[in-house]
């Protein structure tokens, strides 16, 4: 997946007359910058529930984690699609990244690992995670205790990604997996 290029497609509907595609490594780039990402699921009556979360971006998909009981835990249990957002704030600049796909629990040791290491690397020590048994655990101690607050984590693979260039001049990008 690191490898997979996408199909790129400028969507003129909604870009301005001058506008060109996005690259990839741009929307890509966003996504690895990005401190602060929003994750759309459905509840279990339909109606939607977005959540500011941390994120990392590794292999050519997005990572996140969340306590097993938490809302986002249990909307993904019953429908695993999601969207997956995060840009600038601004009308005037940037790009703003729209991730759709599915949510899947990461258990593997190894590769959570290697998501760990990509937290750390990005946010610093107060997110450094121990990996024992396909969860993450904020404080290697906790893990004495009756609830040793696991958190799991979640991959998302994007099926299909949308870059919203703004500024001079507006863009709708698409790019299909």
């Amino acid at each position: 997946m690191a490898n997979r290029q996408p199909v790129t497609e400028l969507d003129a509907r909604f870009s301005s007359e001058d506008a060109t595609p996005k690259a990839w490594q741009e929307g890509r780039r966003q996504l690895e910058g990005a401190e602060v990402y929003w994750l759309s699921t459905v509840r279990p009556d339909g109606s939607p529930h977005v959540t500011p979360l941390l994120a990392a971006w590794l292999d050519g998909a997005l990572y996140f984690c969340t306590g097993p009981d938490e809302r986002k835990a249990k909307n993904l249990a019953r429908n695993p699609r999601c969207a997956v957002t995060t840009g600038c704030n601004e009308l005037g600049e940037g790009l703003d990244v729209v991730v759709e796909g599915d949510a899947v629990r990461t258990t593997d040791d190894e590769k959570l690992r290697r998501v760990a290491g990509a937290y750390l690397s990005k946010y610093g020590e107060d997110w450094r995670f121990a990996v024992p048994g396909g969860a993450f655990y904020h404080d290697a101690g906790s893990l004495d205790g009756e609830d040793p607050g696991a958190a799991w984590v979640y991959e998302v693979a994007p099926k299909t990604v949308f870059g919203f260039g703004k500024g001079g001049p507006f863009s709708q990008t698409r790019w299909r997996f």
